[in-house]
């Protein structure tokens, strides 16, 4: 039987998951995903993610892909696997595509949101999705610093750790911060990021806004290139994956089918 290739738009709340990546004896949205797939297809196989979230992080358009000898329709997927997945996990589209497709290879960028709640007081509804800081952040500055992120820069200064990195040189397409009733959101876009990069940045950024360092230091740490030296790291909570970027939309990949 002809073996296929399927993506899935997915999203989950990442609290009480270990990453996205498969870790043996360990709960994790990859595990999730191939178990539920191998009760469907009856069959074993890999997912293979476009970004491969941590502990905690969230995400509201992971795109994966997986290959299967199922001839069920891309809508009888979405309906059986969220019938089987846990409800923190969902399943929003499904596409079958060209054996030539990768999803991660063919992904022209990633974009993250980072949430704070900037509020004197704590909100019990948001403890998991967003990091609490009461004291007051200065927007204007913070936006400041991300002009300099902007284009392609090394940013080492912002990982945590090299695992077989080739390069630490990315391309930051967007960078803002703007603020929407009690909340701070931190938006970046990039071709691709390094370990804990977004969360490294949004911790210098906190600093930055609460008054900790000037936007010289902000610089001079980014242009410093040393591994680890923007810090602290913030929270996974408040770390969302929005969205996953192609040159086209991902049901036009299946035009040739």
């Amino acid at each position: 039987m002809r073996c296929a290739q399927v993506v899935l738009v997915v999203e989950y709340d990442g609290t009480r998951y270990h990453g996205f990546q498969w870790q043996a004896g360990l709960s994790t949205i990859q595990g999730e995903l191939e178990q539920s797939l191998q009760r469907i297809c009856e069959q074993k196989g890999r997912v293979m993610a476009a970004s491969r979230t941590d502990a905690g992080v969230h995400a509201k358009g992971q795109v994966v892909s997986f290959w299967t000898e199922s001839t069920l329709s891309t809508m009888a997927f979405v309906k059986a696997l969220n019938y089987y997945l846990p409800d923190d996990i969902a399943v929003k589209e499904a596409y079958r595509v060209t054996n030539d497709f990768n999803v991660r290879r063919d992904a022209l960028s990633r974009e993250y949101c980072y949430y704070i709640l900037n509020s004197r007081i704590r909100s019990p509804f948001y403890k998991t999705f967003a990091l609490f800081m009461p004291g007051m952040l200065d927007i204007e500055t913070m936006n400041k610093a991300c002009q300099f992120m902007q284009g392609e820069h090394d940013f080492v200064s912002f990982a945590t750790s090299l695992d077989d990195v080739r390069s630490t040189v990315r391309n930051v397409h967007k960078a803002e911060v703007s603020k929407r009733g009690d909340f701070v959101i931190f938006r970046i876009e990039s071709n691709s990021f390094l370990r804990h990069q977004v969360r490294n940045t949004v911790g210098l950024l906190v600093r930055l806004g609460l008054g900790k360092i000037g936007i010289a230091d902000f610089y001079d740490i980014m242009e410093a290139k040393s591994l680890g030296s923007a810090h602290p790291m913030v929270s996974a909570r408040g770390l969302w994956l929005t969205r996953v970027n192609y040159s086209k939309p991902l049901g036009e990949w299946s035009e040739n089918l």
